[in-house]
């Protein structure tokens, strides 16, 4: 398959590109960054305790900051829930220099149209046109300076605790044809219960991947490199994730806590009038407990 020519740089612009087969696929920069902002201020916070990153490889600056903005970069994330474009779009703040795009089911696509204005674009799966596009539309995100493609290779909802880590050949051919520098960086995320009835969101940026065109490696030997070191980001983040310590992640962001609806209103009161900050974790009622039963002479 040849490449196809070079597209212009990609501008954060909020009129929708055009789709022809030499283009980048339709996306709006505005209303992806008002998506963001939705899911930041609102969507995120209503559904989930936090947003937790676990501490970078070196790759990574202490910031999380891209590793080499002038490079192609390919993000690759296993795929756990429902979720995980709400949560990649979050993380998508750590690389503000660069416009993000993302395949998706071609039938999934059709019943969440807006994500088309976000990057999405449609992937009909097992068969010769899907294939086609999908090698047709990286191609053109890796040619065009400042862009991303994010990727959950593994083609559908898979449990975080599956091994092996099996993903869709896609990726690897496109890699195996690629014949310029490029960095893949593999991201792991998993949604546990810990102390609060939301759910925790945890992601994990790891060691990456680099495509050396002067090292060519078929696309059998990339689909290996990638689910192995996919797999061992997933590794490190269940680790870290059954301790159980959000000291040992970067909070990004948080929502909810608490019991919620009237019991918390009653808390909330309590606490006015005992003149006291209400905090409704958790964790904040059973040190509470733990100091009363001290104070009474209980246990210490």
């Amino acid at each position: 398959m040849s490449s196809p020519p070079p597209s212009s740089p990609c501008r954060p612009e909020p009129a929708m590109m055009a789709n022809r087969p030499d283009e980048l696929p339709p996306r709006s920069q505005r209303i992806f960054a008002w998506f963001r902002w939705y899911c930041r201020r609102y969507y995120f916070p209503a559904h989930f305790h936090a947003l937790r990153l676990l501490p970078p490889t070196q790759c990574l600056a202490g910031d999380h900051s891209d590793p080499d903005p002038a490079m192609p970069l390919v993000i690759l994330a296993n795929h756990p829930s429902w979720w995980d474009p709400v949560v990649c779009t979050l993380l998508s703040a750590r690389f503000p220099t660069r416009v993000i795009y993302s395949p998706i089911d071609a039938r999934a696509l059709e019943t969440y149209r807006f994500f088309r204005k976000l990057g999405f674009f449609g992937v009909e799966q097992g068969t010769a046109r899907g294939a086609a596009r999908f090698l047709q539309c990286s191609r053109a995100v890796l040619d065009t300076p400042g862009t991303i493609l994010w990727i959950t290779a593994q083609g559908r909802f898979t449990d975080p605790r599956s091994r092996p880590v099996t993903l869709m050949p896609g990726l690897a051919r496109v890699l195996a044809r690629w014949r310029k520098p490029a960095m893949v960086l593999p991201l792991a995320i998993e949604y546990p219960f810990w102390d609060e009835r939301s759910p925790e969101a945890l992601a994990h940026f790891g060691e990456p991947l680099q495509v050396d065109p002067s090292r060519p490696i078929s696309a059998e030997a990339w689909g290996g490199l990638l689910a192995g070191r996919l797999e061992q980001t997933m590794d490190n983040l269940a680790l870290a994730g059954i301790s159980r310590d959000p000291g040992i992640f970067h909070t990004l962001h948080t929502g909810r806590a608490g019991v919620g609806g009237m019991y918390d209103r009653i808390r909330r009161a309590s606490a006015w009038l005992g003149l006291r900050r209400f905090d409704g974790t958790h964790a904040a009622a059973i040190a509470v407990r733990k100091t009363k039963e001290i104070g009474d002479g209980g246990y210490p």
